[in-house]
């Protein structure tokens, strides 16, 4: 079977002046591997992009002075084709219809899912041309089919419900790098079990008996913070 490992060497603009907000996506982008740049404001925006041209821009629509719609609008008059998802707190159709006018892609609702986000950057850049057709993560004999909500180990289908799923992928993202059981409920759950991270343990646990992983050495814990996934040796 052809395996090929996802490119996620792509750069992502993040522009928001919400400071928190700015450093929530940027950090959640990092840790699924893209390299990531910020702004506070539309004026700084362009800058960047024209400075360096990212291979796409979350903008934040509600911004002083310059905002998201018309930086977007610049961009296109300018020949800048790089792809936009616009995050804004308008769910107005013709605030919508105004966004697509100015030139972009696609859009999120704030309050949103930083999975969804995640999802969305991936199709844009697919479709692009930044990540491969089949975005195949594959790490020693396991091989997870991002598309087809698949996985292997060798030759043998494993069946993971989705949770599983999401926590496998999460981890195989950031292989080699510790992930703590506060980021690992954080993005896979996207809830706050109150500092009492004992489900994240449970469903290692069933990951490790699918994945026919009994001695631990594809996702190792890091007693006293977390999990992460390493080939074996």
């Amino acid at each position: 079977m052809m395996t090929m490992d996802i490119d996620r060497n792509a750069t992502i603009l993040v522009v928001d002046d919400e400071e928190s907000l700015c450093d929530l996506v940027s950090s959640a982008l990092r840790f699924a591997g893209y390299t990531v740049r910020t702004e506070r404001n539309g004026l700084d925006a362009l800058r960047n992009v024209k400075a360096a041209t990212p291979d796409l821009v979350v903008l934040d629509v509600n911004m002083p002075e310059l905002d998201g719609f018309e930086v977007c609008r610049r961009l296109r008059r300018d020949g800048v084709q790089v792809p936009v998802i616009f995050l804004t707190a308008r769910d107005d159709i013709d605030d919508l219809r105004t966004g697509f006018r100015q030139g972009g892609d696609d859009y999120l609702t704030k309050p949103f899912s930083l999975e969804e986000l995640g999802l969305r950057i991936e199709a844009l850049l697919r479709r692009a041309g930044g990540t491969p057709a089949a975005a195949r993560i594959a790490i020693g004999d396991l091989v997870i089919d991002e598309d087809a909500h698949q996985v292997w180990m060798g030759d043998e289908e494993v069946q993971l419900s989705p949770t599983e799923f999401r926590l496998l992928r999460f981890l195989a993202l950031n292989r080699g790098r510790v992930m703590s059981k506060g980021q690992i409920v954080e993005h896979v759950w996207e809830y706050d079990f109150d500092g009492n991270y004992g489900i994240v343990e449970t469903y290692v646990s069933y990951l490790r008996k699918k994945l026919g992983d009994t001695d631990g050495s594809l996702v190792q814990t890091v007693r006293g913070f977390g999990y992460v996934i390493r080939n074996r040796e």
